[in-house]
């Protein structure tokens, strides 16, 4: 991936430690909304369309704000490198509160699908910003553990918002699902003007204006087509017809656009890596069962099994126990063992299993087989899903690793919103004639008792039964057209190569936050950071200094090797090196640290001039050796980078010179606050 222009990295600015909780506090409301409105809703479902009608367009709640969240990520995270991640930050969240507002608000379906719309632009730009926001201003010592979390919590509330949207509807109305964002979001955007401190990108992205609204539109008009065909109007009518060779036609031009862009959205070689290309697939199938499951089996649980919308959000639980027992333990698995390839083979064919086993349930089926069923289905998706971004990271190039890991991410997101369309096709195709056909056995039932769940739980068993079992057999036909897409999802992960895991990618594999892809728009340079940091956390530090020097041919000994390295990074990227700047670095006094350097300036390797260090022609000599050493053992541990590629071999230079940078800078600081 290519920049227009490039400086020199700002490194984050110094804060306070409780400064740096509260903007991580900030960050995480922010993506707590963003991801939490991806399925607070469904458990509501019923009970909106009870109130506003329009339910063949109930899949449109959920999928007006996948596809506007999925634009939104890509164009946003841009932006925010283009105008400074906080102002996108808080402007993202005016729009997600006005989308909620909307929301809140609707008098119709059509006006809530366009509201979720404007939700959907807000939230993808608070969740890509949030990612981005912590690269900003955590110190790169503490990166890591700052991300980790803030990935768990875009999984774990993802899986958890219909629980929540069931608690509204049943104490407060549905509306609350959305009035609920307003205080959260003010309070989030007050935090982030006192607490994010204003940071330009060093970057000066390129934007794919055209392949963005290509895609956003294709996709649009295949989803629409999904859903209006057989409802609202025939499959063989000219409009869905037009609707499906419209999006053939702007997603082949998508795809010639993406073959031409300098800075493609998404770049089209990369689908000659067939881990990539597996993957993608897998993560399609991943998104389509895992969001249409979680849109509609409230929808049962309220009308078949006669529960609150609350219980029917807690009933769904066992699924997410699964979901998040597996993605947990897969990655643990993978991270200790480098091996991934069985778990989207066992994933889908376990999901297949779960998704047949739902098709069976009915009126008589007992809530704790119920249970079962959906833990099953859990299970499967948390095999499937872990994996499949730590396989992409694990096989293409280091530069395009944001890229990859987009990519994935935007297939998953697509099957969400195909997967919510196509369950709600199937869904009102079925749910029309078995209606009718129950009405017609139960004379003197209105229609609109069965428009509701409060109006079905009105009426005497006996009429109930059969629009109960009518809902059933509705929900039922839905999954048992949905083990098929599993089953492919089953073959095709066959096709996935078991590549040696890289040890940064091994580094991240036990991470959540890496298998539910928190969309991200990291730059390439940023990306390798993050790899070469994954590398040396994996490898513990003091046992590879040793390797180096060893293999290096040095005469020094591991402490002047040590001193040399403190005064070359100084001199290389901070201008020059003192003795009292590297003692409060290392948080001693300077006498502890004096004898070290100075048996290194005995040797000829350093001149030790009052409190100024500077190596000597010896010393450039030793570290020029030391760093052959070095990037020869990035080269063994950094799979699939080529150190005798200049391109390469600069971009680390780069990367590298990066990470010394701000680890200085945070020193620099740290010296700061201890004279103060």
């Amino acid at each position: 991936m290519t920049t227009a222009t490039a400086q020199a990295p700002a490194a984050p600015p110094e804060l306070s430690r409780r400064r740096t909780n509260l903007v991580f506090v900030t960050i995480v409301l922010g993506m707590l909304l963003a991801a939490l409105d991806q399925t607070i809703v469904s458990t509501a479902l019923p009970t909106i369309v009870a109130d506003l009608g329009g339910g063949g367009h109930m899949a449109w709640v959920v999928t007006a704000y996948l596809l506007a969240e999925t634009v939104s990520t890509v164009l946003v995270g841009k932006f925010g490198d283009l105008f400074g991640r906080k102002l996108v930050f808080q402007l993202s969240a005016v729009v997600f509160v006005g989308g909620s507002i909307l929301a809140g608000a609707a008098n119709s379906m059509l006006m809530l699908v366009a509201a979720r719309a404007v939700q959907g632009i807000g939230g993808g730009g608070l969740m890509v910003t949030a990612m981005a926001l912590i690269a900003d201003v955590i110190p790169l010592r503490e990166r890591g553990k700052y991300q980790g979390a803030l990935g768990a919590v875009f999984g774990v509330t993802t899986v958890v918002g219909p629980t929540l949207g069931g608690l509204f509807t049943d104490h407060a109305t549905w509306r609350w699902c959305f009035y609920v964002n307003i205080p959260v979001a003010i309070v989030m955007v007050a935090m982030a003007a006192r607490t994010i401190p204003a940071v330009r990108s060093a970057v000066r992205p390129l934007i794919d204006y055209m392949g963005i609204v290509l895609v956003a539109l294709g996709a649009s008009g295949l989803v629409l087509g999904l859903e209006w065909g057989g409802n609202e109007y025939p499959w063989g009518s000219g409009v869905v017809i037009g609707l499906f060779a419209g999006s053939v036609v702007l997603l082949t031009a998508f795809v010639l656009v993406e073959l031409r862009a300098a800075e493609p959205m998404l770049p089209m070689h990369l689908f000659r890596n067939p881990v990539f290309t597996v993957c993608s697939v897998l993560s399609f199938i991943v998104g389509f069962a895992m969001l249409g499951a979680m849109t509609y089996l409230p929808t049962y649980l309220q009308y078949v099994d006669g529960v609150s919308a609350t219980m029917s959000g807690v009933r769904t639980l066992p699924m997410v126990v699964g979901l998040l027992g597996t993605s947990m333990l897969s990655g643990l698995v993978v991270s200790r063992t480098g091996r991934y390839r069985i778990f989207p083979i066992v994933g889908t064919a376990v999901m297949a299993l779960g998704l047949y086993l739902m098709s069976t349930m009915g009126r008589t089926t007992g809530p704790w087989l119920e249970s079962l069923y959906m833990f099953v289905l859990g299970l499967g998706i948390g095999l499937a899903m872990q994996v499949l971004t730590i396989a992409v990271q694990n096989t293409v190039a280091y530069h395009e690793l944001g890229s990859a890991t987009s990519g994935v991410t935007f297939f998953r997101t697509l099957g969400s919103s195909f997967g919510t369309a196509i369950f709600g096709t199937l869904y009102s195709n079925r749910l029309g004639p078995n209606i009718e056909s129950a009405l017609a056995k139960t004379p003197g039932v209105p229609a609109s008792a069965a428009q509701s769940p409060q109006g079905l739980a009105g009426l005497p068993a006996a009429q109930a039964r059969p629009i109960i079992d009518a809902y059933a057999d509705t929900v039922n036909y839905v999954f048992q057209w949905v083990v098929p897409v599993a089953l492919v999802g089953f073959v095709v992960a066959w096709f996935l190569k078991e590549v040696p895991l890289r040890d940064s990618a091994r580094a991240g594999a036990s991470d959540m936050g890496e298998g539910f892809a928190a969309p991200s728009s990291a730059e390439a340079d940023r990306q390798l950071e993050r790899a070469v940091a994954g590398v040396m956390r994996k490898a513990k530090g003091g046992p590879v200094s040793r390797q180096i020097l060893a293999e290096s041919g040095s005469r020094l000994t591991a402490a002047e090797a040590w001193t040399l390295g403190q005064v070359h990074w100084r001199e290389r990227v901070g201008g020059g090196a003192t003795l009292s700047a590297i003692a409060t670095a290392h948080r001693m006094p300077p006498e502890v640290l004096e004898p070290a350097f100075a048996r290194t300036a005995q040797g000829g390797y350093l001149r030790l001039s009052d409190d100024r260090l500077a190596l000597t022609a010896a010393g450039e000599e030793e570290i020029a050796r030391l760093g052959t050493a070095w990037r020869s053992w990035l080269d063994a541990h950094l799979e699939d980078w080529d150190i005798t590629d200049p391109q390469e071999r600069a971009r680390l230079d780069r990367a590298l010179d990066n990470m010394a940078a701000k680890l200085l800078d945070e020193g620099a600081q740290e010296r700061e606050r201890t004279a103060i």
